[in-house]
């Protein structure tokens, strides 16, 4: 089982600065890679609204490590644009960049393109495509600011032939499904699905891809003797930070729109907050997570990306990486291909 590090912060008062500290620590310690978000406006993962930009930061302080977005919401941007940005952070970091890319899930951050909300998931298939190709060498037609049909293509050129692709899901089997069609990785995660849903959903996309594919899990993660107690109050608040967003996603939630009173937001967080430490996260003894891992590998799950910023303690989340590193596998991590 491979780890990583992953980064969806709700704090921007030393955001950075565990970033870059956590990424040394990874990049020491064999970690498979450190994954930085793409969100818009708001204080839940605020820190992180260009992964391009905080991939160029890990790549800089790093040498091992890959460096990776997740997840750049590819129908807010142009193409060309993502293969550029990204392409400086493969040079960075000498050939290290991967990305996944996901449609889109709320509806504020398309104020950035609001023509491109409505078929965001239909024309996700063709930009990666798009993005695939840029990566390799090739040209997209465009029009240039006199109206005239030019071909261009991007520079720098990446160090890595192919660019290693995961595609977004909260749990839909239709996403699971298309990244087995296209070839690429699954970056998932456990809030809108249990093990024994995803587990299917594993076997359904390596039903349909050409090898076996890469399935990357997110989970909040403390390791530690104290880590359940360590984390239950930071947690609490993590998760009240992103109740307007993420309610309606939430199994069995009767709450279904952006506002949500005080009352209901401790009624949410109560019934959720336990069984998202005991069963949906990764918290606990250094004993106790090897054997998460043993069930989420046996699930089919190649790579857990550790969610380590949720508001702990810079004392508490040094701590803990200090055990989590315990349980990391030596050896070379895949990539989808």
């Amino acid at each position: 089982m491979d780890l990583s590090l992953f980064f969806f912060s709700a704090s921007t008062d030393d955001a950075y600065d565990l970033l870059l500290d956590s990424a040394r620590f990874a990049d020491t310690h064999g970690f498979a890679a450190v994954w930085t978000p793409e969100r818009h406006f708001h204080r839940f993962g605020g820190p992180y609204p260009n992964s391009a930009v905080t991939g160029a930061a890990v790549a800089a302080v790093t040498r091992r490590v890959g460096v990776r977005a997740g997840s750049v919401v590819l129908p807010l941007h142009d193409p060309l644009r993502v293969a550029e940005e990204w392409a400086v952070v493969d040079r960075i970091s000498h050939g290290r960049a991967g990305l996944a890319f996901a449609s889109g899930w709320h509806a504020v951050d398309f104020v950035l393109a609001p023509d491109r909300y409505p078929d965001r998931k239909s024309e996700l298939p063709a930009l990666i495509d798009e993005v695939r190709s840029l990566w390799r060498g090739g040209r997209v037609a465009r029009r240039d600011g006199t109206g005239a049909r030019v071909d261009v293509e991007v520079f720098p050129k990446p160090v890595r032939a192919d660019l290693p692709i995961w595609l977004t899901s909260a749990g839909d089997l239709a996403t699971f499904e298309l990244a087995g069609r296209l070839g690429v990785g699954v970056l998932t995660h456990l809030l809108t699905q249990s093990l024994d849903e995803l587990r299917m959903k594993i076997a359904r996309y390596r039903h349909l891809h050409a090898g076996r594919g890469q399935v990357t899990l997110m989970l909040h993660t403390l390791v530690g003797p104290e880590a359940l107690s360590t984390a239950r109050e930071p947690m609490s608040r993590y998760l009240r930070s992103s109740l307007d967003l993420v309610a309606a996603m939430l199994p069995g939630s009767p709450f279904h729109d952006a506002t949500i009173s005080d009352d209901e937001a401790d009624f949410l967080v109560g019934r959720v907050l336990d069984r998202f430490l005991v069963e949906r996260g990764l918290f606990g003894p250094v004993a106790t997570c090897a054997s998460t891992l043993r069930r989420l590998a046996d699930a089919g799950v190649d790579e857990v990306a550790c969610l380590v910023d949720f508001g702990l303690e810079p004392a508490s989340t040094r701590s803990g990486l200090a055990h989590l590193a315990r349980l990391v596998a030596p050896g070379p991590s895949p990539v989808p291909g």
